[in-house]
């Protein structure tokens, strides 16, 4: 079911405002019957969150959804909290590890100065009303198994972004106004996002300039510290198994990134190694120094609401999740995703703790303008 609710708490968030997360009865009275506003479900793990001061990470009106394609969704009123994310408590411990969304109406403004002298505090509920909240909302977090099926159907957030977003198109220039005016990017951002927009276009439109544009491009990120050209037109060739290699990581170590010439080897035609796309968000995280978060087993199918087990897992590096920048039709997403990398992708470092890198970095800025 989805509600049409609309009750004024439109606060128009911004990146860095502070915000208090509403008692988990104020917010349950926001909820259709579904545990659902505006179609996007209030989960069982953001009650913890309930009375909190947080700050605003950047502001979720825009997003993806990878099981409908590589277009760009819209939302409104939604903002995403700084570092807030999903630990698949409720759904049998997915380990997806999600940015979660928050609608303002769930929300309410805080002073700066106030936040800053009170971010850890909260405001005291009792536990018994946050009790049959929860047991409310977690009613609706898994559907039984369907007649002559054996695993259940999970909802969350990411499962029904679909009834909770609409299409956005990529060439709708007022997503890019808000994504400047929200502060979720840099004017300089936008600057660097279109030109490498340029860049690619005319690299690929088969006017024979192809290689000299990547050489260029690539011979300019150097001197820059940038990250390479991200579009390769290389693959292992069709029948040739794909190399792998099995490193047994562990949570905290530290890795480099190999460089993106060293990973293409790796990949077949379609941009995999053994199913795991390497997709070109992940090249500005080449050739870097990270540490291990943790090794991946299983997450939820966002297009079937069913728990995928992974046959090899893959691996998470902290402070690594996708920035949109080269993806055309999702530029500036602010959903965060994380990567899942294949050990292959990866070599344990010499370096020690003080050399790992927080991100990408600023001077792998997506293009030719710093």
């Amino acid at each position: 079911m989805r509600a049409e609710l609309d009750d004024g708490k439109t606060l128009g968030l911004r990146a860095d405002e502070w915000v208090q997360v509403r008692t988990a009865e104020e917010i349950f009275g926001t909820l259709d019957g579904d545990g659902r506003l505006d179609a996007l479900p209030f989960m069982p793990e953001m009650l913890p969150y309930c009375g909190k001061t947080m700050r605003v990470g950047k502001r979720a009106h825009k997003t993806c959804d990878p099981s409908l394609g590589v277009g760009g969704r819209k939302m409104a009123r939604t903002v995403h909290l700084e570092n807030i994310r999903c630990n698949g408590s409720a759904h049998d411990q997915c380990e997806a590890g999600c940015l979660i969304f928050w609608k303002e109406a769930w929300l309410k403004r805080v002073d700066p100065q106030a936040a800053a002298d009170g971010a850890s505090s909260r405001i005291a509920e009792p536990s018994g009303r946050i009790r049959s909240v929860e047991d409310a909302l977690r009613s609706g977090v898994k559907i039984p198994p369907a007649a002559g099926e054996t695993e259940p159907t999970y909802v969350c957030q990411n499962t029904q972004i679909k009834f909770a977003t609409q299409p956005l198109k990529w060439w709708d220039i007022r997503q890019y106004w808000e994504d400047y005016t929200s502060g979720n990017v840099r004017l300089s951002q936008l600057a660097n996002g279109l030109l490498y927009s340029l860049w690619r276009t005319v690299a690929e439109a088969g006017i024979g300039l192809g290689s000299a544009m990547r050489w260029s491009y690539d011979r300019f990120q150097r001197a820059v510290g940038g990250s390479p050209y991200p579009v390769r037109p290389f693959g292992v060739p069709k029948g040739t198994p794909v190399p792998r290699a099995q490193l047994d990581l562990k949570q905290g170590e530290i890795v480099r990134v190999k460089p993106f010439e060293e990973i293409l080897p790796t990949l077949d035609s379609h941009y995999r190694n053994r199913g795991l796309y390497f997709d070109v968000e992940m090249v500005p995280f080449t050739g870097r120094t990270y540490e291990v978060e943790r090794r991946q087993s299983q997450i939820i199918d966002e297009g079937t609401g069913k728990m995928v087990r992974f046959k090899t897992d893959a691996i998470i590096l902290k402070d690594v999740v996708c920035q949109s920048r080269y993806s055309v039709c999702r530029r500036f997403c602010p959903r965060a995703i994380y990567p899942y990398w294949r050990e292959i992708w990866l070599e344990r470092a010499a370096e020690g703790p003080s050399k790992v890198c927080k991100g990408p970095g600023e001077s792998q800025d997506m293009s030719v303008v710093r």
